[in-house]
Protein backbone atom coordinates (compact mmCIF):
# COMPACT_ATOMS: atom_id res chain seq x y z
CA UNK A 1 0.00 0.00 0.00
CA UNK A 2 1.59 3.19 -0.97
CA UNK A 3 2.18 5.70 2.25
CA UNK A 4 2.89 9.29 1.78
CA UNK A 5 4.13 11.63 4.02
CA UNK A 6 4.22 8.72 6.72
CA UNK A 7 6.32 9.91 10.27
CA UNK A 8 6.95 13.24 9.47
CA UNK A 9 8.57 15.80 11.81
CA UNK A 10 7.97 18.82 10.17
CA UNK A 11 8.31 22.35 12.12
CA UNK A 12 4.81 23.57 10.73
CA UNK A 13 3.99 26.32 13.83
CA UNK A 14 7.45 27.41 13.33
CA UNK A 15 6.05 30.02 10.00
CA UNK A 16 2.66 31.01 11.98
CA UNK A 17 4.18 34.75 11.82
CA UNK A 18 4.61 34.44 7.90
CA UNK A 19 1.49 32.98 7.67
CA UNK A 20 -0.36 35.53 9.60
CA UNK A 21 1.28 38.63 7.61
CA UNK A 22 0.20 36.86 4.36
CA UNK A 23 -3.21 36.67 5.78
CA UNK A 24 -3.75 40.41 6.68
CA UNK A 25 -2.16 40.96 3.39
CA UNK A 26 -4.15 39.39 1.39
CA UNK A 27 -7.28 40.44 3.75
CA UNK A 28 -6.71 44.15 3.50
CA UNK A 29 -5.99 43.96 -0.37
CA UNK A 30 -9.62 42.55 -0.58
CA UNK A 31 -11.17 44.81 2.06
CA UNK A 32 -10.02 47.72 0.16
CA UNK A 33 -11.07 46.55 -3.74
CA UNK A 34 -14.56 45.71 -1.84
CA UNK A 35 -14.11 49.72 -0.24
CA UNK A 36 -13.50 51.29 -3.90
CA UNK A 37 -15.93 49.12 -6.01
CA UNK A 38 -17.84 47.40 -3.67
CA UNK A 39 -19.89 44.21 -4.41
CA UNK A 40 -20.77 42.62 -7.79
CA UNK A 41 -23.93 41.13 -6.97
CA UNK A 42 -25.17 38.69 -9.57
CA UNK A 43 -28.77 39.28 -11.10
CA UNK A 44 -30.46 37.02 -8.21
CA UNK A 45 -29.47 39.44 -6.02
CA UNK A 46 -30.14 42.95 -7.64
CA UNK A 47 -32.98 41.72 -9.97
CA UNK A 48 -32.50 41.69 -14.13
CA UNK A 49 -32.65 39.67 -17.28
CA UNK A 50 -29.71 37.12 -18.01
CA UNK A 51 -28.90 35.33 -21.27
CA UNK A 52 -26.74 32.92 -22.23
CA UNK A 53 -26.91 32.96 -26.59
CA UNK A 54 -25.04 31.13 -29.17
CA UNK A 55 -25.18 32.28 -32.74
CA UNK A 56 -24.53 29.92 -35.54
CA UNK A 57 -21.86 32.17 -37.03
CA UNK A 58 -19.53 34.31 -34.58
CA UNK A 59 -20.61 37.77 -33.21
CA UNK A 60 -18.78 40.84 -32.97
CA UNK A 61 -19.63 42.32 -29.01
CA UNK A 62 -20.46 45.27 -30.47
CA UNK A 63 -23.79 44.90 -32.91
CA UNK A 64 -25.34 43.36 -29.69
CA UNK A 65 -24.60 46.09 -27.62
CA UNK A 66 -25.58 48.49 -30.76
CA UNK A 67 -29.01 46.34 -31.43
CA UNK A 68 -29.80 46.80 -27.21
CA UNK A 69 -28.50 50.55 -27.35
CA UNK A 70 -31.16 51.34 -29.93
CA UNK A 71 -33.57 48.93 -28.04
CA UNK A 72 -33.11 51.11 -25.03
CA UNK A 73 -31.17 49.15 -22.69
CA UNK A 74 -28.25 51.03 -22.18
CA UNK A 75 -26.98 49.03 -18.99
CA UNK A 76 -26.52 45.78 -20.68
CA UNK A 77 -23.32 43.82 -19.74
CA UNK A 78 -22.12 41.76 -23.14
CA UNK A 79 -19.29 38.97 -21.64
CA UNK A 80 -17.80 36.86 -24.62
CA UNK A 81 -16.77 33.13 -23.46
CA UNK A 82 -15.77 29.90 -24.97
CA UNK A 83 -15.74 30.71 -28.59
CA UNK A 84 -17.03 33.61 -30.60
CA UNK A 85 -20.36 32.54 -30.99
CA UNK A 86 -21.12 32.40 -27.01
CA UNK A 87 -21.96 35.24 -24.94
CA UNK A 88 -23.75 36.29 -21.81
CA UNK A 89 -25.94 39.15 -21.77
CA UNK A 90 -27.09 41.34 -18.34
CA UNK A 91 -29.82 43.34 -18.88
CA UNK A 92 -29.99 44.93 -14.74
CA UNK A 93 -29.57 48.44 -15.31
CA UNK A 94 -31.87 50.37 -12.32
CA UNK A 95 -34.29 51.60 -15.33
CA UNK A 96 -34.73 47.78 -16.53
CA UNK A 97 -35.35 46.11 -13.68
CA UNK A 98 -37.46 49.04 -12.67
CA UNK A 99 -39.87 47.19 -15.30
CA UNK A 100 -39.39 43.86 -14.13
CA UNK A 101 -41.42 44.85 -11.24
CA UNK A 102 -44.68 44.51 -13.87
CA UNK A 103 -43.29 41.15 -14.84
CA UNK A 104 -39.61 40.13 -15.50
CA UNK A 105 -40.88 37.86 -18.45
CA UNK A 106 -41.96 40.68 -20.53
CA UNK A 107 -38.48 42.10 -20.50
CA UNK A 108 -37.03 38.86 -20.86
CA UNK A 109 -38.99 38.54 -24.14
CA UNK A 110 -38.45 42.30 -25.19
CA UNK A 111 -34.73 41.22 -25.37
CA UNK A 112 -35.12 38.15 -27.46
CA UNK A 113 -37.15 40.02 -29.44
CA UNK A 114 -34.60 42.61 -30.24
CA UNK A 115 -31.54 39.97 -30.78
CA UNK A 116 -34.38 38.38 -33.47
CA UNK A 117 -34.53 41.24 -35.20
CA UNK A 118 -31.43 41.88 -35.27
CA UNK A 119 -29.36 38.54 -36.15
CA UNK A 120 -32.38 36.47 -37.32
CA UNK A 121 -34.16 33.91 -34.99
CA UNK A 122 -32.44 30.73 -36.77
CA UNK A 123 -29.23 32.14 -35.99
CA UNK A 124 -29.66 32.83 -32.50
CA UNK A 125 -29.86 30.18 -29.76
CA UNK A 126 -30.97 31.07 -26.18
CA UNK A 127 -29.38 28.33 -24.03
CA UNK A 128 -30.30 29.92 -20.75
CA UNK A 129 -32.60 32.73 -19.14
CA UNK A 130 -33.28 33.63 -15.65
CA UNK A 131 -35.39 36.78 -15.59
CA UNK A 132 -35.54 38.57 -11.83
CA UNK A 133 -37.63 40.82 -10.32
CA UNK A 134 -36.46 43.21 -7.92
CA UNK A 135 -38.60 42.19 -4.90
CA UNK A 136 -37.50 38.61 -5.64
CA UNK A 137 -33.93 39.63 -5.83
CA UNK A 138 -34.45 41.09 -2.10
CA UNK A 139 -35.95 38.31 -0.61
CA UNK A 140 -33.23 36.22 -2.12
CA UNK A 141 -30.32 38.49 -0.73
CA UNK A 142 -32.06 38.04 2.55
CA UNK A 143 -32.40 34.54 2.66
CA UNK A 144 -28.59 34.00 1.42
CA UNK A 145 -27.55 36.27 4.25
CA UNK A 146 -30.00 34.55 6.73
CA UNK A 147 -28.43 31.07 5.66
CA UNK A 148 -24.86 32.47 6.20
CA UNK A 149 -25.88 33.73 10.14
CA UNK A 150 -27.83 30.29 10.22
CA UNK A 151 -24.92 28.42 9.63
CA UNK A 152 -22.53 30.33 12.11
CA UNK A 153 -25.09 29.81 14.92
CA UNK A 154 -25.32 25.69 14.08
CA UNK A 155 -21.37 26.08 14.03
CA UNK A 156 -21.20 27.84 17.54
CA UNK A 157 -23.32 25.33 19.30
CA UNK A 158 -21.53 22.53 17.51
CA UNK A 159 -18.24 23.66 18.53
CA UNK A 160 -19.75 24.44 22.65
CA UNK A 161 -20.62 20.65 22.32
CA UNK A 162 -18.07 19.21 20.78
CA UNK A 163 -14.86 21.33 22.57
CA UNK A 164 -14.00 23.26 25.64
CA UNK A 165 -13.96 26.78 25.33
CA UNK A 166 -9.92 26.90 24.40
CA UNK A 167 -10.41 24.95 20.90
CA UNK A 168 -13.81 25.92 20.31
CA UNK A 169 -12.72 29.65 20.07
CA UNK A 170 -9.66 28.46 18.10
CA UNK A 171 -11.74 27.32 15.84
CA UNK A 172 -14.20 30.21 15.14
CA UNK A 173 -11.19 32.80 14.86
CA UNK A 174 -9.76 29.83 12.06
CA UNK A 175 -13.21 29.75 10.75
CA UNK A 176 -13.29 33.69 10.57
CA UNK A 177 -10.25 33.57 8.70
CA UNK A 178 -11.70 31.36 5.88
CA UNK A 179 -14.58 33.69 5.73
CA UNK A 180 -12.57 36.73 5.18
CA UNK A 181 -9.67 35.34 2.72
CA UNK A 182 -13.01 33.95 0.94
CA UNK A 183 -14.52 36.85 0.75
CA UNK A 184 -11.18 38.71 -0.20
CA UNK A 185 -10.83 36.18 -3.37
CA UNK A 186 -13.77 36.83 -4.65
CA UNK A 187 -13.37 40.49 -4.58
CA UNK A 188 -10.03 39.93 -6.07
CA UNK A 189 -11.04 37.47 -8.53
CA UNK A 190 -14.20 39.84 -9.37
CA UNK A 191 -16.22 37.11 -8.74
CA UNK A 192 -19.93 37.94 -9.36
CA UNK A 193 -21.78 37.02 -5.52
CA UNK A 194 -24.87 34.75 -6.64
CA UNK A 195 -26.44 31.80 -4.57
CA UNK A 196 -24.04 30.01 -6.12
CA UNK A 197 -20.82 31.57 -4.39
CA UNK A 198 -22.73 31.12 -1.22
CA UNK A 199 -23.25 28.09 -1.49
CA UNK A 200 -19.43 27.69 -2.22
CA UNK A 201 -18.72 29.74 1.18
CA UNK A 202 -21.02 27.88 3.47
CA UNK A 203 -19.60 24.10 2.14
CA UNK A 204 -15.63 25.76 2.46
CA UNK A 205 -16.86 26.89 5.90
CA UNK A 206 -17.60 22.73 6.89
CA UNK A 207 -15.03 21.83 4.83
CA UNK A 208 -12.45 23.90 7.17
CA UNK A 209 -13.98 23.37 10.05
CA UNK A 210 -13.98 19.68 9.51
CA UNK A 211 -9.67 19.59 9.01
CA UNK A 212 -9.44 21.94 12.04
CA UNK A 213 -11.52 19.46 13.86
CA UNK A 214 -9.62 16.49 13.15
CA UNK A 215 -6.63 18.13 14.14
CA UNK A 216 -7.65 19.19 17.41
CA UNK A 217 -9.37 15.63 17.97
CA UNK A 218 -5.61 14.56 17.26
CA UNK A 219 -3.90 16.79 19.87
CA UNK A 220 -6.74 15.77 22.84
CA UNK A 221 -5.75 12.46 22.27
CA UNK A 222 -2.02 13.25 22.02
CA UNK A 223 -2.29 15.17 25.57
CA UNK A 224 -4.66 12.77 26.95
CA UNK A 225 -1.55 10.41 26.57
CA UNK A 226 0.29 12.29 29.01
CA UNK A 227 3.87 12.97 26.73
CA UNK A 228 6.33 14.96 28.29
CA UNK A 229 6.13 17.73 25.68
CA UNK A 230 4.84 21.33 25.07
CA UNK A 231 1.69 22.25 23.41
CA UNK A 232 3.72 23.52 20.67
CA UNK A 233 5.61 20.19 20.07
CA UNK A 234 1.60 18.37 20.83
CA UNK A 235 0.17 20.67 17.57
CA UNK A 236 2.91 19.82 15.61
CA UNK A 237 2.81 15.74 16.01
CA UNK A 238 -1.15 16.09 15.78
CA UNK A 239 -0.24 18.00 12.29
CA UNK A 240 2.27 15.34 11.64
CA UNK A 241 0.38 12.82 12.13
CA UNK A 242 -2.89 13.65 10.10
CA UNK A 243 -0.81 14.56 7.22
CA UNK A 244 -1.29 11.47 4.96
CA UNK A 245 -5.12 11.97 5.51
CA UNK A 246 -4.73 15.54 4.72
CA UNK A 247 -2.88 15.61 1.48
CA UNK A 248 -4.99 12.00 0.20
CA UNK A 249 -7.91 14.16 1.21
CA UNK A 250 -7.44 17.52 -0.17
CA UNK A 251 -5.52 16.27 -3.56
CA UNK A 252 -8.81 14.13 -4.67
CA UNK A 253 -11.24 17.33 -3.53
CA UNK A 254 -8.89 20.02 -5.81
CA UNK A 255 -8.70 17.52 -8.67
CA UNK A 256 -12.66 16.87 -8.33
CA UNK A 257 -13.00 20.80 -7.97
CA UNK A 258 -10.46 21.12 -10.71
CA UNK A 259 -12.63 19.16 -13.09
CA UNK A 260 -15.79 21.51 -12.52
CA UNK A 261 -13.74 24.57 -13.15
CA UNK A 262 -12.16 23.32 -16.50
CA UNK A 263 -15.50 21.60 -17.90
CA UNK A 264 -18.46 22.09 -16.45
CA UNK A 265 -19.49 25.53 -17.25
CA UNK A 266 -19.92 29.41 -17.02
CA UNK A 267 -22.85 28.62 -14.33
CA UNK A 268 -21.16 26.51 -11.81
CA UNK A 269 -17.50 27.98 -12.52
CA UNK A 270 -17.55 30.88 -9.87
CA UNK A 271 -18.53 28.03 -7.30
CA UNK A 272 -15.49 26.15 -8.37
CA UNK A 273 -13.33 28.99 -8.05
CA UNK A 274 -14.53 28.93 -4.38
CA UNK A 275 -14.18 25.62 -3.61
CA UNK A 276 -10.87 25.80 -4.94
CA UNK A 277 -9.48 28.53 -2.96
CA UNK A 278 -11.81 27.39 0.01
CA UNK A 279 -9.40 23.83 -0.10
CA UNK A 280 -6.05 25.86 0.12
CA UNK A 281 -7.52 28.49 2.82
CA UNK A 282 -9.06 25.76 5.03
CA UNK A 283 -5.57 23.96 5.08
CA UNK A 284 -4.22 26.97 5.59
CA UNK A 285 -6.01 28.11 8.91
CA UNK A 286 -6.15 24.65 9.97
CA UNK A 287 -2.38 24.56 10.31
CA UNK A 288 -1.33 28.47 10.74
CA UNK A 289 -3.82 30.02 12.24
CA UNK A 290 -6.10 27.28 14.48
CA UNK A 291 -2.78 25.82 16.34
CA UNK A 292 -1.41 29.01 16.65
CA UNK A 293 -4.32 30.89 18.41
CA UNK A 294 -4.62 27.67 20.57
CA UNK A 295 -1.09 28.15 21.81
CA UNK A 296 -1.93 32.17 22.51
CA UNK A 297 -5.15 31.01 24.58
CA UNK A 298 -3.49 28.46 26.40
CA UNK A 299 -0.94 30.76 27.34
CA UNK A 300 -3.49 33.46 28.09
CA UNK A 301 -5.58 31.65 30.08
CA UNK A 302 -3.15 28.72 31.67
CA UNK A 303 -5.29 25.56 32.84
CA UNK A 304 -6.19 25.39 36.40
CA UNK A 305 -7.73 22.12 36.34
CA UNK A 306 -6.74 19.05 37.65
CA UNK A 307 -5.14 16.38 35.53
CA UNK A 308 -8.90 13.78 36.29
CA UNK A 309 -10.38 16.50 33.61
CA UNK A 310 -8.36 14.96 31.03
CA UNK A 311 -10.34 11.36 30.55
CA UNK A 312 -7.31 8.72 30.37
CA UNK A 313 -4.78 11.13 32.04
CA UNK A 314 -2.86 10.12 35.26
CA UNK A 315 0.30 11.85 35.13
CA UNK A 316 1.78 15.20 34.71
CA UNK A 317 -1.44 18.34 34.79
CA UNK A 318 -2.75 19.72 31.47
CA UNK A 319 -0.93 23.03 32.69
CA UNK A 320 2.19 21.86 32.77
CA UNK A 321 1.55 19.98 29.08
CA UNK A 322 -0.16 22.57 27.32
CA UNK A 323 2.02 25.36 28.88
CA UNK A 324 5.00 26.03 26.33
CA UNK A 325 8.42 26.44 27.84
CA UNK A 326 10.31 30.02 26.95
CA UNK A 327 12.58 28.19 24.67
CA UNK A 328 10.00 26.74 22.32
CA UNK A 329 7.71 29.78 22.79
CA UNK A 330 10.34 32.36 20.89
CA UNK A 331 10.21 29.46 18.02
Amino acid sequence: MLRIFHNTHYDFIRWWRVAVGLTVAFIAIGIGSLAIKGVNYSIEFTGGTLKQLQFKTPVDPGQIRSAMDRAGFRDAEIQQFGTPRDFTLRVAGAQDVAQQAAGAELVSKRVDSVLFDKFGQANVTVLRTEAIGPRVGDELKRNALIAILLSFVITLVYLAIRFEWRFGLAAIIATGHDVFTTLAFVKVMHLEVSLTVVAGLLTVLGYSLNDTIIIFDRVREDLRKGRKETLYDTLNRAINETLPRSILTHATTAAATLALLLFAGEVIRPFAWVMLFGIVTGTFSSVYIAGPVLIWIERKYPRNVPATAWKGSSTATPTSRTKPSAATATR
